[in-house]
């Protein structure tokens, strides 16, 4: 038999056996203590809520700047020009979120970051909102480009 003690989201567990159960036992995963002025508070699939205002329209996110809205609908929108306000911040890396479920960019768009030494990953939005509060929360210098249907 498991009995889990008080895990939530901001959660994982380690697990320590003894004869007849187990007990889990909570681990955070991110510090509590976010000193950023933007973390993204919740998400849909069609919204993303950054310190408790929700945006309808795709944006750019930095731990301290916020672009919105940003004229990129789907990936066929994305360009040297609509990818300005990411290269202007100068991350390390970019979180690119394509909507509820993965997809790629094509390959000129991952030669734009690759040439100036800018990691692009791509993943759906809602792993982009946790991945995000995560590095933001480590002080990591991260970009997140969420694209949101019009």
């Amino acid at each position: 038999m498991y009995t889990p003690l008080s895990t939530g989201p901001c959660c994982s567990s380690t697990l320590i056996g003894h004869r007849n159960y187990i007990i889990l036992r909570p681990m955070p995963l991110a510090e509590d203590t976010v000193t950023s002025r933007h973390r993204i508070t919740s998400y849909s699939e069609n919204t993303v809520s950054i310190n408790e205002t929700i945006y309808r329209q795709s944006l750019v996110i930095t731990a301290n700047s916020l672009h919105s809205p940003w004229p990129v609908n789907s990936l066929l929108d994305l360009s040297p020009e609509n990818l300005a306000p990411i290269f202007e911040s100068a991350p390390v890396v970019v979180l690119l979120g394509t909507g509820p479920q993965q997809h790629f960019p094509d390959p000129k768009i991952f030669a734009l970051f690759g040439e100036r030494g800018i990691g692009l990953e791509v993943m759906d939005n809602g792993a982009l909102c946790r991945t995000f509060n995560i590095l933001v929360a480590e002080d990591r210098d991260v970009t997140a480009a969420i694209i949101l249907p019009a």
